[in-house]
C-alpha cells in the first residue's frame, strides 16, 4: 500500500514518508528541470551528483513522487543493495513502459557500469522514458563529449542548501531560535549536517549559542561523507587539505615530507567532496569543518604539527610569490588563524573572486581621481582626496593597485603604497598623512641609512568600505607588502573612520598600534596604524601571528633594539672588551638586536659572543684584512691582559699594532652594521 492511498495514515511507512515530506525544502531549479523532463519539453536522463549527505536521495524521493502525481510508473535502484552486474541493474528496472522513470541512486557504488549504461543500456529505452542517476561523482567526460547525448542528458551538481532554505530546515525541525546560529555557521547549507546538528541542538534545548556540535556527530559525518581511506598518509593528506585554504602538491610536500605527494594530491582531486579551484584544492565546508574538529579532538599535538609546517611553507609562500599572487598568497596564511578571531575575511568559495586587483597604468588616472573624489563625504573633502591622490599617481604611479568588480568591471576602489626615504617638503605638504608619518618615525627612532617608511591609502567608493570583500582584498595586499619589504623601518597604514572592532582587530592580531595624532585631510580626518619593522622584523611578526593574538599566551617578548650606527659601534667596541664575560655580554643592547635575534635558540649573550668571535675569525678570509684579523685575535681572542702585550706577542711596534687594530675594529662594525640593516653578511671581495 502507497504512502498517498487511503488507509495509508495508520502504517509507519506514512508516518516517515510525512516526515520526510516535512524536511525536504528548496531545490527549486532541479524539480523545475526534473518537471520539464517529466512532461516532455527536456532531457531524457538526469545525472544528479554531489558530496554525501547533501541531499541526493531526498530528491530522488521527491522526483519520484512527482512522476508517480503525474501517473507514470517508476522504478528505483539503490547501488549499495543491487548486485553490482548489468543483470543486476537490469533486473531492479522496469524496462517494458514507454513512459517509465526509472531512478538510480548511489551510482557511485556501481560507477563501473557507467560505460555500459552509457552506451549500451540508456539507447535501448523507449523514448518517452525518462531515467535520473545520482551519486557522489561527476558524469565521465565522455558523456559531454559525445554529440549524440548533448541535447539527451542534463548534469545537476547539487550544493548546499540556500540560506533560506537551511533556515527553513531548522524551523521544521524545531531547533531553537539561539541556537540556529552557531548550528548554521557549522553546517552551513549541508543538509545531514543540518538535520544532525539539529537533532543535538533541539534535545539539548539548553545549549543555545554556545551549541557546538558533539562527538557522535563528528563521527556520523565523517563516516557517511568520508568514509574509510586508504592510508594514514591519505588521511593526513586529507586532514591537511581541510586545514588550508587551498591545497597545492608543494604543500603537501612540505607537510608531508617522507610520503608521495603526487601520489597523494592526486587521490585528493578525484574525491567527490573535493573541488578545484586556480589557487589548489579545497573540501566541502562541512567536510573541512569535521575533518577539523575530529584532529583537533582526537589528536592535539598531531594538529599543531601539521600546523606549523604548513604556516611555515605558506609564510615562505608570501615572501616568495610574484606581485599578482601576493594577495592569494596572504589570504592562505591568514586562513590558518581563522579560529582565532582574526580579520581574514573569506567571502564564497576559493575559486571565486567578486573582485579583481590590477596594476595603475596612466589611462586608469582619470578613474582614480573620480573615485577618490566620491570616497569622500562632501564635495571639499572630495577635493582635496582627489588632489592628494594625483599628487602621488604623479610622484610614484608604480605604488597604486585598482579594484574592480569581477562580473561588472566596474572600479570601486584604488590603494597606493607609498615608499619614502627622504623628507621632502613638498610631499609633506601635498599630504598630511604622510607629514604625520614622518613627523612621528623622526621623534620615536629616525629612519638609519638605507631604511624607508611606507604609507598605505586607500580610496574606496562608500558601498565597498569596512569589512567589505575588497577591503580585505586591499589589507592582503597591504600585509604581502609589509612581510616582503626589504629593509622598511615603519610602515603606517591610514584609514578614515575605522571600525572600533576592526582597529581592536589590528592591535591584537596584527601587532600594529594606532597614533594618537590625528592627519586632517580637508575637514576629514584619518586613523594611522603604525608598525616598526625594526622592532618586530618580519619573520618575528610571523611567528606572533602564528603564536596567537597579542597580549594572550603566545604574546611576542620585548621588541628589538633599534640602535643608530653611533650606537651600534659603541656596543660593538664595549662588547669585544667583554668578551670572555658572559655577565656583562648579557646586558649589551647587541643581545636585542636583530644581528642576535637572527640566531634563534641560543642564549642572547652566548649568541653575541659566538657572533663577535666568528666574525673576528671570518677577516681571515679576507687577505687585506690578515693583519687585522690578527691584532683582534691576540688582542680579544686569547685573553692578553694589555694592549702592550699584545703588540708584543705579534711582535710590531705599538703604533703600528694600535693601526692594524683600530682598522679591524673599524671592519667588524662595518661588517657587523650591515648585517644589523640587511641581515646577511657583508660583500667581501677576494
Amino acid at each position: 500500500m502507497s504512502p498517498g492511498s487511503s488507509n495509508a495514515s495508520g502504517l509507519l511507512g506514512w508516518r516517515l514518508h510525512a516526515a520526510r515530506e516535512t524536511a525536504f525544502v528548496g531545490r527549486q531549479e532541479e524539480l523545475a528541470v526534473f518537471k520539464a523532463a517529466l512532461y516532455g519539453g527536456g532531457c531524457s536522463v538526469v545525472y544528479v551528483h554531489g558530496p554525501g549527505g547533501i541531499g541526493k536521495s531526498a530528491l530522488l524521493r521527491r522526483f519520484a513522487r512527482e512522476a508517480a502525481v503525474d501517473g507514470r510508473p517508476v522504478s528505483m535502484v539503490d547501488g549499495r543493495a543491487v548486485e553490482p552486474s548489468e543483470a543486476g541493474v537490469e533486473a531492479g528496472l522496469v524496462l517494458g513502459e514507454a513512459d517509465a522513470v526509472l531512478l538510480i541512486d548511489h551510482f557511485e557504488r556501481i560507477q563501473d557500469l557507467e560505460g555500459w549504461l552509457r552506451e549500451r543500456f540508456l539507447p535501448r529505452l523507449p523514448l518517452g522514458a525518462l531515467v535520473v542517476i545520482a551519486g557522489r561523482n561527476p558524469p565521465d567526460m565522455r558523456w559531454q563529449a559525445d554529440p549524440g547525448w548533448a541535447a539527451a542528458l542534463e548534469v545537476l551538481p547539487l550544493r548546499d542548501l540556500r540560506a533560506a532554505d537551511a533556515q527553513a530546515l531548522l524551523d521544521a525541525c524545531g531547533v531553537p531560535a539561539d541556537s540556529r546560529g552557531p548550528l548554521l555557521a557549522f553546517a552551513g547549507g549541508h543538509p545531514l549536517a543540518l538535520l544532525l546538528g539539529a537533532a543535538v541542538a533541539v534535545k539539548d534545548g539548553g545549549a543555545g549559542s554556545r551549541w557546538t556540535p558533539n562527538q557522535d556527530v563528528v563521527a556520523t559525518l565523517l563516516d557517511q561523507l568520508v568514509g574509510q581511506v586508504p592510508s594514514a598518509a591519505h588521511r593526513q593528506a586529507l586532514e591537511i587539505c581541510a586545514h588550508a585554504y587551498t591545497t597545492t602538491e608543494d604543500l603537501l610536500r612540505a607537510a608531508l615530507p617522507q610520503d608521495d605527494a603526487g601520489a597523494l594530491f592526486g587521490w585528493l582531486r578525484r574525491l567527490p567532496f573535493v573541488e578545484s579551484s586556480s589557487r589548489g584544492l579545497f573540501p566541502h565546508d562541512v567536510v573541512r569543518e569535521v575533518l577539523e574538529a575530529d584532529l583537533r579532538w582526537r589528536d592535539p599535538e598531531g594538529y599543531a604539527v601539521m600546523h606549523d609546517r604548513i604556516h611555515a611553507q605558506l609564510a615562505q609562500r608570501v615572501r616568495t610569490a610574484s606581485d599578482g599572487e601576493v594577495p592569494g598568497a596572504v589570504a592562505g596564511l591568514l586562513f590558518l588563524h581563522r579560529g582565532d578571531g582574526a580579520p581574514a575575511g573569506f567571502h564564497g568559495r576559493p575559486d571565486e573572486g567578486d573582485f579583481q586587483e590590477e596594476v595603475v597604468r596612466q589611462e586608469d588616472v582619470g578613474t582614480l581621481l573620480r573615485v577618490a573624489t566620491a570616497a569622500e563625504g562632501t564635495p571639499g573633502e572630495g577635493a582635496a582626496a582627489a588632489a592628494c591622490a594625483a599628487f602621488w599617481a604623479e610622484r610614484q604611479p608604480e605604488a597604486f593597485r585598482l579594484y574592480r568588480r569581477t562580473e561588472t568591471g566596474e572600479p570601486v576602489a584604488f590603494s597606493a603604497w607609498l615608499r619614502l626615504a627622504q623628507l621632502d617638503e613638498e610631499e609633506l605638504s601635498a599630504d598630511p598623512v604622510v607629514a604625520a608619518a614622518w613627523a612621528h618615525a623622526r621623534a620615536t627612532t629616525p629612519l638609519r641609512a638605507g631604511e624607508h617608511l611606507a604609507v598605505g591609502r586607500v580610496w574606496a567608493l562608500p558601498p565597498y568600505r569596512g569589512n567589505s570583500p575588497v577591503m580585505e582584498l586591499i589589507r592582503w595586499r597591504m600585509i604581502g607588502n609589509c612581510v616582503r619589504s626589504e629593509r622598511m623601518a615603519w610602515s603606517y597604514i591610514a584609514i578614515r573612520h575605522p571600525d572600533q572592532a576592526w582597529v581592536e582587530q589590528l592591535r591584537r592580531h596584527y601587532g600594529m598600534r594606532d597614533l594618537t595624532a590625528r592627519p586632517r585631510l580637508g575637514d576629514d580626518t584619518y586613523t594611522l596604524f603604525v608598525h616598526d619593522w625594526r622592532a618586530e622584523p618580519a619573520r618575528a611578526w610571523l611567528e606572533r601571528l602564528n603564536q596567537g593574538p597579542a597580549g594572550g599566551p603566545g604574546a611576542p617578548t620585548a621588541g628589538l633594539a633599534v640602535l643608530s650606527q653611533a650606537e651600534f659601534a659603541g656596543a660593538v667596541r664595549k662588547a669585544l672588551r667583554q668578551l670572555p664575560r658572559l655577565d656583562a655580554l648579557a646586558a649589551s643592547p647587541l643581545t636585542r638586536t636583530r644581528l642576535v635575534a637572527e640566531r634563534a635558540g641560543q642564549n642572547p649573550a652566548t649568541a653575541l659572543g659566538d657572533l663577535l668571535r666568528q666574525a673576528i675569525d671570518d677577516l681571515r678570509e679576507d687577505p687585506r684584512s690578515v693583519k687585522s684579523h690578527r691584532a683582534l685575535s691576540v688582542t680579544f681572542l686569547r685573553g692578553t691582559p694589555t694592549q702592550e702585550l699584545a703588540a708584543q706577542r705579534l711582535d710590531l711596534p705599538f703604533t703600528t699594532y694600535r693601526r692594524h687594530l683600530t682598522a679591524g675594529i673599524e671592519r667588524l662594525c662595518a661588517d657587523l652594521w650591515h648585517r644589523e640593516l640587511y641581515g646577511a653578511p657583508a660583500y667581501r671581495s677576494t
